[in-house]
């Protein structure tokens, strides 16, 4: 018989969180349906957090520092500056994919969760004005600081749900076309 550590059980249950809010959202999830739907105790989600909110905060923060892993592993491989912007912005594209209108919806209306996509946005988009930058010192024209700056302005309106209001994209599909939009202007 083989024991779990409570550690890998409390990241196993984070993970089964992070999969149900990006396809349902969390607002309307209770502690409960939580612990059943991952079958598991309360006790064991109360001891990755103290509380809902807290439970959320912390599934929330591991979907997105996991993303975050996943985008910069993508864009190390990548060989020029300009594909490690084309491959930076399509994996954030790509990870931000499974996140439906609902998880969205409530990362927006809690503001804890809200202040996580902000941060991360803005990390974000301060990469992207450095792989501007370098992809400026091997031979493009265009003003780094200018596109990055753009760039970082596109990423925080997608962030604020300005753009899905604007254009009906939503966050990955507005991921995919500011990487369209930078990989032109690149070339």
């Amino acid at each position: 018989m083989t024991t779990t550590r409570p550690d890998e059980r409390a990241a196993r249950v984070v993970d089964g969180l992070v999969e149900i809010f990006l396809a349902e959202g969390f607002t309307h999830l209770g502690v409960a349906e939580l612990a059943r739907r991952l079958s598991c105790s309360k006790s064991t989600l109360y001891a990755v957090a103290a509380s809902k909110e807290q439970i959320v905060v912390a599934a929330v923060r591991a979907f997105f520092r996991g993303a975050t892993a996943r985008v910069e592993e993508s864009a190390a491989v990548a060989g020029s500056p300009r594909d490690r912007i084309e491959a930076y912005l399509q994996a954030i594209s790509t990870e931000l994919r499974p996140a439906s209108p609902a998880f969205i919806a409530d990362v927006e209306g809690f503001a804890p969760a809200r202040e996580i996509y902000r941060r991360n946005t803005q990390a974000a988009a301060q990469r992207v004005r450095e792989l501007v930058a370098e992809a400026q010192t091997v031979g493009t024209s265009l003003d780094a600081t200018f596109v990055g700056a753009v760039a970082g302005l596109v990423m925080e309106s997608v962030q604020r749900g300005d753009l899905t209001r604007t254009t009906g994209l939503d966050d990955s599909q507005a991921y995919a076309a500011l990487t369209d939009l930078l990989v032109a202007g690149l070339r």
